[in-house]
């Protein structure tokens, strides 16, 4: 009886410990990028553009304006997946100027690699979204 008391005694206090190994394994390989990589496509002409934009910098495709605010891949053990927040303005035609008025900003929000269409720029002549996410 002693016997099976120790080895449930044993075997309760190692499962927080498994535990806890298990929740911090993944978040440690798991860290936000510096650079998101982006294709952009242009439906007028039907070309297509990769284009790597560090974290908190602007890049400029076309008319639009892209900032991208944070990224994130998985790590290689979980499902594949890459997610970003990115906020995107459109350029005046009239004057080429950025559109910086929060009201009138055309996209701000997440974008997934594995689902272009879940949360998609609606743009008239341009297309824009996530390929990966590097440190």
């Amino acid at each position: 009886m002693n016997v099976i008391k120790r080895l449930l005694i044993c075997v309760l206090l190692a499962l927080p410990l498994a535990a806890a190994s298990a929740q911090t394994g993944p978040e440690l390989s798991s860290r936000p990028g510096n650079v998101l990589v982006m294709r952009g496509l242009d439906k007028v002409t039907a070309r297509t553009e990769d284009f790597e934009i560090r974290i908190g910098e602007e890049y400029r495709f076309g008319s639009l304006t892209i900032l991208p605010r944070y990224c994130r891949e998985r790590p290689p053990e979980e499902t594949p997946e890459i997610f970003v927040f990115v906020e995107i303005f459109d350029h005046r035609p009239d004057t080429g100027e950025t559109v910086e008025a929060e009201d009138e900003r055309i996209f701000s929000g997440w974008m997934f690699a594995s689902n272009p269409a879940l949360n998609p720029l609606e743009h008239p002549v341009y297309d824009v979204w996530p390929i990966d996410c590097r440190a």
